[in-house]
């Protein structure tokens, strides 16, 4: 055991201590899959230590909600995913609270685990679910959980920065073989689901020119490869292929991205470890961490939340329906939003490009379909998303892996510039998000993109060619 995820548990201990003082307690979570798996895991916890709790999922926490929580007088409150940004008015409003989170602390208490406390980055290092699982094992033996942990981190995309899992959430992998495992495959998503010729049609990350976006291009691609539909009629998923088609697959995908001129780091990518769940049934969303993960994103880009949240608990049946009917619901409308994207077309400055949806597409899923729509623009600079929400402009935006590794930090450039404008703002380098007062639109673009030019170091890429340019 690291000294880091030592330290970590020594303070998880503390946290222990004060919530087996309390018969029930009020939990706040986030409504992303991390917060989702964050909630479960520190709900079963509870419910094994004989503990009651109620169960609230929010969009974003703000003082508003701080003080109406407050005002209820619980006995103590949990706050998982999400708190670190609110530690001030958590203490200011006298809230006995512990806070498990792994986003960046502005202030601290006594109460608060943080990888950033600790000495390791929240980005990708661990994540909520990873440090929740860390206080969970201190209530009792909930090791099992170690899946949702995985679940959640992979969900907050962890893994891109090396391509796989390192450091404390390594650690929750490797030390729970029992409940999951890594395997080196493909990295394209829906492995478990997806018909072949869609996982391809689909890849945004990493993007294969020619193929992704373009169904037809991907069914001629499997033919020419001598993969074809089982019977001529129904494409078979990539869990369904035998080991010789997989490799066919994979290699001829490697060839293809070589005559491209994709660039290495691209390549590199189309293989890497993917993270599937030992306890659960082959061939359902819940097998593979990452479409686990965006099963529950769908339930809580739709406000339910604690459907996602009653999977995690066990729930096979109604709750599971249910999910899949709202990733179902998600997935259509993933198409609707990328479909006004592309119809739109995005604007591009000098280093960001971005698009305002308006009320075209929702706010809680307006990020996802600006990192969908990266693959089909300018992968090279950074996309930022506009869209109206009740109290302001709802603003999204996304890197690249290669575009942090060269300087960017979305977080701290729509930070500073929340700071200038007003508004509310953060996350992490590669993805972050913000809330920005209406009539600020524009004055936010052109400062956030001022910013993002002092950031951005080293040679850069042309977005024809993929070659690196000095």
């Amino acid at each position: 055991m690291s000294e880091t995820m030592i330290q970590m548990a020594r303070r998880a201990a503390r946290c222990a201590e004060e919530i087996k003082k309390h018969k029930e307690i009020q939990l706040v979570s986030h409504i992303d899959a991390d917060g989702i798996s964050s909630g479960a895991i520190i709900a079963k916890a509870l419910e094994r230590a004989g503990i009651g709790y109620e169960m609230l999922f929010v969009k974003q926490l703000d003082e508003t909600i701080v003080r109406d929580l407050a005002d209820t007088n619980p006995e103590l409150t949990i706050f998982t995913d999400l708190g670190s940004g609110q530690i001030g008015h958590i203490t200011g409003y006298g809230l006995n609270a512990i806070v498990s989170d792994h986003h960046r602390p502005q202030g601290d208490m006594d109460l608060h685990l943080n990888p950033h406390l600790f000495g390791a980055n929240g980005s990708f290092e661990i994540s909520g679910s990873g440090t929740t699982f860390i206080l969970a094992n201190q209530l009792g033996n909930n090791r099992d959980l170690a899946d949702l942990a995985i679940v959640g981190c992979v969900g907050d995309m962890q893994y891109r920065k090396y391509g796989k899992l390192v450091s404390l959430n390594r650690e929750i992998l490797e030390g729970n073989p029992s409940f999951i495992i890594p395997k080196t495959d493909i990295s394209l998503y829906g492995k478990q689901t997806r018909p072949v010729f869609k996982m391809l049609q689909f890849s945004s990350d990493p993007y294969l020119p020619g193929l992704s976006g373009n169904e037809d291009a991907c069914v001629d691609f499997l033919h020419r490869i001598g993969l074809r539909s089982s019977n001529d009629e129904k494409w078979r998923r990539w869990i369904d292929l035998t080991e010789e088609e997989k490799v066919r697959v994979t290699s001829s995908l490697l060839q293809y991205s070589v005559q491209k001129g994709i660039s290495s780091y691209n390549i590199n990518r189309l293989v890497s470890e993917c993270y599937l769940l030992l306890q659960e049934s082959e061939g359902t969303e819940m097998r593979d961490a990452s479409e686990y993960a965006t099963l529950l994103n769908a339930t809580g880009r739709y406000m339910q939340a604690g459907t996602g949240m009653d999977v995690c608990m066990g729930d096979r049946e109604e709750a599971y329906e249910d999910a899949r009917r709202l990733l179902y619901e998600h997935r259509r409308n993933l198409v609707e939003g990328l479909n006004f994207v592309k119809d739109k077309g995005v604007i591009e400055l000098s280093h960001l490009q971005f698009f305002d949806a308006g009320s075209s597409i929702p706010e809680t899923i307006v990020g996802i379909v600006a990192g969908m729509s990266h693959a089909s623009n300018n992968r090279h600079l950074p996309i930022v998303a506009f869209a109206d929400k009740e109290d302001g402009h709802k603003v999204s935006a996304r890197g690249t892996q290669e575009l942090v590794n060269r300087g960017l930090n979305l977080s701290e450039a729509i930070s500073q510039v929340c700071r200038e404008i007003g508004g509310a703002g953060g996350g992490h380098d590669i993805a972050a998000g913000a809330t920005v007062p209406f009539g600020k639109k524009e004055e936010f673009i052109e400062k956030l993109n001022s910013i993002i030019a002092s950031q951005i170091t080293g040679p850069g890429i042309d977005p024809k060619t993929d070659s690196t340019v000095r």
